[in-house]
């Protein structure tokens, strides 16, 4: 029996129907508000963003599966036992820190001892008691070993689990709407080209002389050549991401650019629903929590160690990796600056960057949107443990740790949310499309699936008429 109070026995029915009702009608309502934003979503033709909230609903019914199944196999947990001096290894706080009271009914431990003596078992009201009393640490203590995982552990341990879902989805929305904010922002700039585009008479034919040193996205990047400005466009880079991530000149540029390699015969395309609607699709892969994530989360469970404060060195982690990429993303500018500022003087018509997946690590752009799901989700457990101790253990808990780790650990958290939900993640949507390959995005939802609808029975007329040929053959 997992705790000291009335069974569902001796309580009143209308208290477990209350219950009972209230937490059904909240499931119920969360429920209902999920699928009604679905239903919004399908109606605007918000595709990407409906896939990413199946994709939420998968995660929190995965994390709920975790709960159920920890409940269920709570009393199997706690009934397997190990040595005593196993059990005082690797604590997250020191032994003699631990309350002088039994953690779970208030029961002082030289009660819960003499309780446990099995000579005090004879008496009716001492074995309802002690039935009371966690069954597990009684069954373990009669063999002179304590429970691997009590079940007040385990009960802490589903709310660190709702904690962190929470948490997760809670800080992906919050980075996908203050991104999506920012990019919005630069509707008007796309406004503003189509609007010059719609004023020529043939924008395809009218050239002009362009300065490449004189131009704005080139004059603010290109520093000269050698390895002392190599340095210096590192650190110009590492600064830049902290500012104004992308200003005109640069959305003016990489759209040209992009129109230019992608789709020549068509200077009027939107670019600015192109990197939305990419922007969309990857957020569907933010959202999850992949097994190499959940690996993270042992490792840092493992990690928490007294006197090691690892969730205040682990805080930097997410900071690191962020600083990196958006110094990378920058330096990519940099580096499509440089190599047209290096190769012409001046161009014929408007400047042309040439995009590139060299430019990237390992030549993946994807893996860019991987270390970002690595920050959010590193982000958001670091501060899903703060509030889950918070509210657990509270403030002063020795699994807090002392002030001085605590404020930097939520300073640092803050910090990156608010950095990669203003700057990276927006930077990093039109950055990625200066790779040498386009997204599906490129085309409209009905376009997409007419397309794969194509390629499906494409390749089954293939598959066929490859049969076909190999029974002709024999």
């Amino acid at each position: 029996m997992a705790g000291g109070g009335t069974t569902i026995e001796y309580t009143p029915t209308w208290v477990v129907g209350g219950v009972c009702s209230v937490i059904v009608v909240i499931s119920l309502t969360v429920e209902r508000l999920l699928h009604k934003l679905g239903k919004l979503l399908k109606k605007k033709n918000q595709r990407n963003l409906y896939e990413a909230l199946q994709k939420i609903k998968e995660e929190l019914m995965l994390l709920g599966f975790i709960s159920l199944l920890l409940t269920v196999c709570q009393g199997f947990i706690s009934k397997i036992c190990i040595p005593k001096k196993l059990a005082k290894t690797w604590l997250p706080c020191r032994e003699n820190q631990r309350t002088k009271l039994h953690p779970i009914h208030g029961i002082k431990k030289d009660d819960l001892e003499f309780l446990s003596n099995p000579s005090f078992h004879f008496h009716p009201r001492v074995g309802r008691h002690l039935l009371a009393v966690e069954s597990g640490e009684y069954y373990c203590k009669k063999q002179g070993k304590v429970p691997l995982l009590s079940e007040t552990a385990l009960h802490h341990l589903h709310i660190f689990i709702f904690v962190l879902a929470v948490s997760h989805v809670t800080f992906c929305g919050l980075t996908v709407i203050f991104g999506g904010a920012k990019i919005r922002q630069w509707r008007k700039w796309e406004e503003s080209i189509i609007e010059e585009l719609q004023a020529s008479e043939n924008p395809v034919l009218e050239r002009k002389l362009t300065n490449v040193r004189e131009h704005d996205f080139v004059k603010n990047r290109f520093l000269g050549v050698g390895k002392r400005h190599t340095i210096i466009g590192w650190m110009q880079a590492f600064c830049k991401q902290f500012f104004v991530s992308v200003n005109k000149a640069d959305y003016t540029t990489l759209r040209h650019g992009f129109v230019m390699n992608h789709c020549r015969t068509n200077p009027k395309f939107n670019f600015h629903n192109y990197v939305t609607r990419a922007f969309e699709a990857d957020f569907k892969k933010v959202v999850g929590i992949s097994w190499h994530l959940w690996v993270i989360v042992i490792i840092f469970l493992l990690a928490n160690v007294q006197d090691l404060h690892a969730y205040f060195w682990i805080s930097f982690v997410p900071l690191i990796l962020l600083i990196c990429v958006g110094t990378k993303l920058q330096h990519i500018l940099t580096q499509l600056a440089q190599d047209v500022a290096e190769k012409h003087m001046a161009v014929e018509g408007d400047l042309v960057v040439k995009p590139s997946d060299d430019h990237f690590w390992l030549h993946k752009p994807k893996l860019v949107l991987t270390l970002i799901h690595i920050i959010l989700f590193q982000n958001s457990f670091e501060l899903a443990v703060f509030f889950w101790i918070l509210v657990q253990y509270g403030f002063h808990s020795c699994i807090m740790g002392s002030v001085e780790y605590i404020i930097p650990r939520l300073v640092i958290g803050v910090f990156v949310q608010v950095l990669c939900s203003y700057s990276i993640l927006p930077l990093y949507a039109i950055v990625v499309q200066m790779g040498s390959k386009f997204k599906k995005a490129i085309f409209k939802e009905n376009i997409q699936e007419g397309l794969i609808h194509w390629a499906k029975k494409a390749r089954k007329n293939i598959e066929r008429r490859n049969r076909l040929d190999g029974n002709l053959s024999r």
